[in-house]
């Protein structure tokens, strides 16, 4: 039976046609969809985990078990879980390991623009690509019986392209489950200098092993062109691109097992074509590889490094057309981001930007904190970097005259993920930090999943729940409080006293988020326009259901939910509940 489905959907298909029985991630886009569509399938048990190294590991613990498991991330997630990766390289699983990491070249959702290609290499793990959604459940299918042949965990990546389009699929049946026997192994799983150094030369012999796999692997195919005039190398979505791009005009080599390549099937196909082109988005790998078997090959210098690659891009350099497709006639307006009608962390980004207060931040929705008119947000590097980075900055500037106004901002999931950590080194080694946990009760970034501190799993129900005033407090924290967001008085008067207290303490900001179906709203406001002056003070909140119109303030009242925030700003009380002008 053939269905359309979008490709993190048939990822998850291909879990439950091989018999997955453990899966365990941390939502990240692209890679979130996966395995909440594995969560619909009551065979497999899934979770989500409170950081990628965690996941990681649980799925590890499942195959060690003799279960087969997943875990999944996205790119930058794969830095997190690298420990574990390298180490699991050399232990080897029992049942089979699946780990997808989904990579997002032109950075719609992410800090960076990384190739997870390099870490198969580096950790000599196999690593599979799919460019469909039909390759999607065939691969993952495909990794189990690679990860159980060669004793490895099997990397697929994904691309948002690949994870976000829709194809038709090929749906099959579940697989009997693969149940093997637990038995101790200590020289196999214990990891300590003696065991890993006899496991270094079993991994180097797995990868030549890898290596023949890869050459006579259906998963790397070649593809007729009418002229060989140029043979094209590509892999993952640029295969698509190239397909609409030329068509059978050139042969393509379409690879599938990216690590280990097939040495002898390149060698082979770039001795049939005059002149060797490389299509592959971000990092030359494939060029590169292709260089080291003593090739001549074209690629980078054809195609940019940084951002996505697209049907116009290959036409223009391979067919010598300028466009393929259709273009609008006009240019569409730009839509800044912004943080949405009644997002709870508007109010307290507001007072941190006008006590001019120097805010080192996380990564969640709340990012959003540092775009005009707010602007109030000084720095994001990586998941739980703020209540470090914190620690490091007022160590760095203790002591002088005029100590910066400096605080750490970061969301519950987020917390959770990675900054208890950072919190224990305040805790332990004492610097006057403030640290604000923006709880709005749900993981907001990546599309309202569950996590640790709200009391539900990823079916909805009922979990462990996790304080934070508790768990703050047992850290060795004095000073714990909580404000409401939407209160801009209680919000300024604690960040005023916290950052006057002389010691270290937390501020949690709780109020669940605005989107959330449970939560209840206050009828939208209005604006009296025989109040209204026009003075705008009500703008710097940058809330998208105010506007400017003949020289007064409006409001949408299709995006208001009755916040209030704005109207604890006029000092004219112009704004009124709608609930009042019925009356």
């Amino acid at each position: 039976m053939k269905q359309l489905m979008q490709g993190n959907a048939a990822a998850a298909r291909g879990l439950y046609e091989a018999g997955c029985r453990v899966a365990s991630s941390y939502p990240g886009t692209p890679s979130t969809e996966i395995t909440e569509e594995a969560a619909k399938y009551d065979e497999i048990y899934c979770e989500w985990a409170p950081n990628e190294k965690v996941a990681m590991e649980t799925a590890f613990g499942a195959a060690l078990a003799g279960r087969r498991s997943f875990c999944g991330m996205k790119h930058v997630g794969l830095n997190v879980a690298a420990d574990p990766l390298f180490t699991v390289s050399y232990t080897g699983i029992n049942a089979g390991m699946v780990i997808c990491v989904a990579d997002d070249p032109g950075m719609h959702s992410s800090q960076n623009e990384q190739d997870s290609r390099h870490y198969a290499r580096a950790a000599k793990i196999p690593m599979l690509e799919p460019s469909d959604s039909q390759e999607a459940l065939n691969f993952f299918k495909n990794a189990y019986e690679i990860s159980e042949e060669f004793d490895v965990p099997v990397i697929v990546k994904m691309c948002t392209r690949v994870a976000h389009s829709q194809s038709l699929v090929e749906v099959g049946e579940r697989e009997d489950e693969i149940e093997v026997p637990y038995e101790k192994n200590i020289s196999k799983y214990v990891m300590m200098p003696g065991n890993a150094i006899k496991r270094h030369p079993i991994i180097e012999e797995r990868m030549r092993k890898l290596k023949i796999y890869s050459d006579f692997s259906k998963m790397n195919r070649f593809e007729d062109g009418k002229s060989n005039k140029i043979g094209i190398i590509t892999s993952s979505t640029c295969y698509q691109y190239v397909k609409e791009a030329c068509g059978d005009l050139y042969p393509v080599f379409k690879i599938g097992m990216i690590w280990p390549m097939p040495d002898e099937k390149i060698k082979e196909f770039a001795k049939s074509v005059v002149r060797l082109v490389i299509v592959e988005e971000l990092d030359p790998f494939i060029e590169d590889y292709c260089k080291s078997l003593g090739l001549k090959c074209e690629g980078k210098e054809l195609f940019p490094i940084e951002g996505e690659l697209n049907q116009n891009i290959i036409a223009q350099k391979l067919v010598h057309t300028k466009t393929t497709g259709k273009k609008l006639d006009e240019n569409i307006p730009a839509r800044p981001p912004m943080m949405c009608a009644g997002c709870p962390h508007r109010g307290l980004f507001y007072t941190l930007s006008k006590n001019k207060c120097t805010v080192l931040g996380d990564i969640g929705c709340y990012i959003l904190g540092a775009v005009a008119p707010l602007s109030a947000m000084d720095m994001t590097l990586c998941m739980g970097a703020s209540v470090s980075a914190l620690h490091g900055f007022n160590k760095a500037i203790h002591g002088r005259e005029g100590d910066m106004k400096v605080v750490a901002v970061i969301g519950d999931s987020t917390f959770m993920h990675s900054g208890m950590t950072g919190l224990a080194n305040i805790a332990y080694n004492q610097s006057n930090s403030v640290v604000i946990i923006l709880d709005n009760s749900i993981t907001g970034m990546t599309g309202h999943q569950q996590n640790p501190t709200t009391g539900y799993n990823i079916k909805g129900d009922p979990a462990g729940k996790i304080d934070l005033e508790s768990l703050c407090k047992a850290m060795g924290f004095n000073r714990v409080r909580v404000v409401d967001p939407y209160n801009l008085k209680e919000c300024e008067d604690a960040l005023k006293e916290e950052l006057a207290a002389g010691e270290a303490s937390v501020i949690i900001s709780r109020r669940p988020c605005a989107l959330l179906k449970y939560v209840k709203h206050n009828p939208p406001l209005t604006v009296n326009k025989e109040k209204c002056v026009g003075c705008k003070s009500c703008m710097k909140i940058g809330c998208p259901a105010l506007s400017i119109k003949d020289k007064q303030a409006h409001v949408d009242a299709t995006l208001c939910v009755g916040c209030g925030v704005c109207e604890q700003l006029c000092k004219f009380e112009a704004f009124e509940s709608t609930s009042k002008e019925a009356k």
